[in-house]
């Protein structure tokens, strides 16, 4: 039996960017800090996986200031959005295909 991966997207394969994508898919917008807690990951580690996602347009990000503190709040984009259903429906369709 042949099994196609055709529809999966490179950019989540890792865990940490699907867990990204999943918080803030049911999440409008996050800080950095709130992603990091969310996914038990540390800055370095969340910060390059943003940048994936932030370089593929999957992701947005708005740079504030609460009070004088900087803030990072990310929020995923149209493309995003569209990128990971079809990721998710891909792999929807491979498990129901091998069960």
């Amino acid at each position: 039996m042949k099994i196609s991966i055709d529809g999966l997207h490179k950019a989540f394969e890792s865990r940490i960017r699907l867990g990204i994508m999943s918080v803030l898919v049911v999440n409008d917008r996050l800080d950095f800090n709130s992603l990091k807690e969310y996914l038990n990951v540390t800055d370095g580690n969340l910060a390059s996986h943003m940048k994936a996602l932030e370089k593929e347009e999957f992701i947005g990000v708005e740079k504030s200031f609460v009070g004088r503190k900087p803030n990072t709040t990310y929020f995923i984009t149209k493309e995003g959005k569209k990128a990971f259903e079809d990721h998710l429906k891909a792999l929807e369709k491979l498990i129901k295909g091998m069960a």
